[in-house]
């Protein structure tokens, strides 16, 4: 078995949610773990593991990330970290997975599938083998308890029940 651990310097995660319907407000995390345990470099035999911290989340509005981490979202003080755990990784061809796993937020655990694209693996200057990827996907937050809801004056939503998950990781081969 070939164990990998994410590079956080140079990996993020994020989340995009529709506010008012007509722009997207961008999250991201800035404290996350990931291991990936492979057979060898095949990356279609992959388990892996990810958490983030719920504290970490920022999307760039002071007020708006002391929401999220209250009560109506996250409630980071009951439930610090959000978790996913990989079920599946099905091969697509050489740059293309499906991963199927379950993700946990708020003790709120559902399946959910991401789109993996393979960026490819490269020994860098310090001798260090790393492989890249793009993943995405879709959740419906209140699927994970992110129930909170508020119209408009005119009777719009103020946000999207959709949410879109995107990440770029850079995963270090350990010795």
């Amino acid at each position: 078995m070939t164990t990998w651990k994410i590079d956080p310097t140079h990996s993020d995660v994020q989340f995009k949610v529709k506010h008012l319907m007509i722009t997207t407000v961008t999250g991201q995390f800035g404290t996350f773990d990931a291991t990936m345990q492979t057979e060898g470099n095949d990356f279609s035999t992959a388990n892996i593991s990810f958490s983030a911290d719920i504290n970490s989340v920022t999307t760039q509005n002071a007020q708006r990330d002391q929401h999220l981490l209250a009560g109506d979202f996250f409630d980071a003080a009951q439930y610090p970290k959000l978790q996913f755990v990989s079920k599946e990784v099905k091969k697509i061809d050489d740059e293309t997975y499906k991963l199927i796993g379950d993700l946990t937020i708020r003790d709120n655990t559902r399946p959910v599938e991401l789109s993996v694209e393979f960026g490819g693996e490269v020994v860098d200057p310090w001798g260090q083998t790393k492989a890249g990827f793009e993943l995405s996907g879709k959740i419906n937050r209140k699927d994970f308890g992110l129930t909170f809801h508020a119209t408009t004056e005119t009777g719009g939503v103020l946000l999207s029940d959709e949410v879109k998950l995107l990440a770029s990781v850079q995963m270090i081969k350990q010795s």
